[in-house]
């Protein structure tokens, strides 16, 4: 498998409540609400919309996320990127038009959202 390829894609006009745990990289251009958990990368499209704890190793966002993110490595906002909360991360790239409302919390350490 190679390292860019996503393992699972949740569409546009697709909605899901619940816990999402992967491994390697998902995409999400539909509608979640839940927890999401993966050591992986979690890319959430243009026109997709997540609520609740998402504890990933990297985000890359362009759509709409509102709740506690934990990313170990990286969290990388696109200018279309909406996103409202808590925010722990040792690396964030925002692209300039990106919404950020919330906490902010960047260090080395292992994140804890807390």
């Amino acid at each position: 498998m190679a390292k860019d390829e996503i393992n699972a894609f949740m569409g546009m006009g697709t909605a899901y409540h619940g816990k999402l745990e992967f491994k390697g990289t998902v995409r999400i251009d539909g509608e979640f609400e839940g927890e999401i958990e993966s050591e992986g990368t979690l890319i959430i499209g243009n026109e997709a919309w997540v609520k609740g704890d998402v504890n990933v190793g990297q985000l890359v966002l362009s759509g709409r996320l509102e709740g506690v993110l934990r990313a170990k490595s990286k969290v990388v906002l696109y200018k279309q990127a909406n996103l409202s909360g808590k925010i722990s991360t040792p690396v964030l790239v925002v692209e300039e038009g990106a919404f950020v409302r919330g906490e902010i919390n960047m260090s080395q350490d292992e994140p804890s959202g807390e």
